[in-house]
């Protein structure tokens, strides 16, 4: 295919797929009381019309009454109106659409590692990136893995990556729905302390939220030439409880000899001081101090 087509050919499937996925997305918004929706049966035009779901969770249908349609989809609810019209004998075959017109909850909670944490006003579903701007977009030290709650679904939250590649955090975008809660945790932080050059916490917040031990080191301004490389400890608490204390050479690492180890949160990785090489650089400080000191010497 010619490269222009191609080009082209792209241009109009990346939209049309973003499209059909808020659709689909949209279809699995619960309703919920103070909903208004949009009811139609095909070629029946006298019935249609708008509705708001009530407290008890019903919306008044011409020739059968209320239907109980809050916690279902659209597509749910179109099925048990199908139904109930069936088994009124007001129609044999009907064609039952649903949309949401208005939703009740028009706001959307962000909560964690953004400019602007708090509750944000959206009238219908919108990308997550959109949603993420509403509140400035992350701070430097946000994990990228997010999770989106569901309104009314605790148990099942949906993860999204926010990737510094930019074609891939649109194309891989998932759409937040009025009523739903955002949260963005706090990037993990290891510490590196002991003979460093600038030991402290240092934040997991690159495009990956992760550290190898020797990155970890690199932010760390890397070892002092009095360090005791070749014992370094990697402290890692464990599931069960307690310390796993992990000895190893940074120069074997350094060398390509053993891998690069992945750090995680809460590691500590301390480098110890050796006193042997503290005496080595003194003493020939001290010699490099005499004999400066000889050049200026009185005869």
């Amino acid at each position: 295919m010619h490269k222009a087509a191609s080009a082209l050919l792209a241009m109009v499937l990346v939209p049309l797929a973003s499209s059909l996925a808020l659709a689909a997305d949209r279809d699995t918004l619960l309703i919920a009381p103070g909903d208004v929706l949009h009811v139609q049966v095909a070629d029946t035009p006298e019935m249609e019309e708008s509705a708001r779901v009530t407290d008890q969770g019903m919306i008044p249908i011409t020739g059968i009454g209320d239907v109980k349609v809050a916690g279902l989809t659209p597509t749910q609810a179109a099925l048990v109106i199908h139904d109930q019209l069936i088994a009124h004998h007001y129609l044999n075959h009907p064609e039952v659409f649903i949309r949401v017109e208005q939703f009740a909850t028009q706001q959307v909670s962000i909560i964690g590692e953004v400019k602007t944490s708090g509750a944000f006003p959206i009238s219908t579903p919108r990308p997550i990136l959109d949603v993420l701007a509403l509140a400035g977009g992350l701070t430097p030290e946000a994990n990228r893995n997010i999770l989106i709650e569901r309104q009314g679904d605790t148990q099942n939250p949906i993860s999204y990556f926010v990737s510094n590649n930019g074609r891939q955090a649109i194309t891989n975008q998932v759409i937040v729905n009025p009523g739903d809660t955002v949260v963005v945790p706090r990037a993990g932080i290891v510490f590196i302390l002991g003979d460093v050059n600038r030991p402290g916490g240092f934040v997991m917040s690159n495009n990956e939220s992760q550290l190898t031990l020797l990155q970890g080191l690199a932010l760390a301004g890397g070892a002092t030439k009095t360090a005791k490389e070749r014992h370094a400890h990697l402290i890692r608490a464990q599931a069960a409880g307690g310390y796993s204390d992990t000895e190893f050479s940074i120069g074997d690492l350094q060398k390509g000899k053993k891998p690069d180890m992945p750090l995680m949160a809460g590691d500590v990785l301390y480098i110890p001081f050796s006193f042997a090489r503290n005496f080595a650089n003194g003493a020939s400080s001290i010699a490099a101090s005499t004999v400066g000191a000889a050049i200026y010497a009185i005869p």
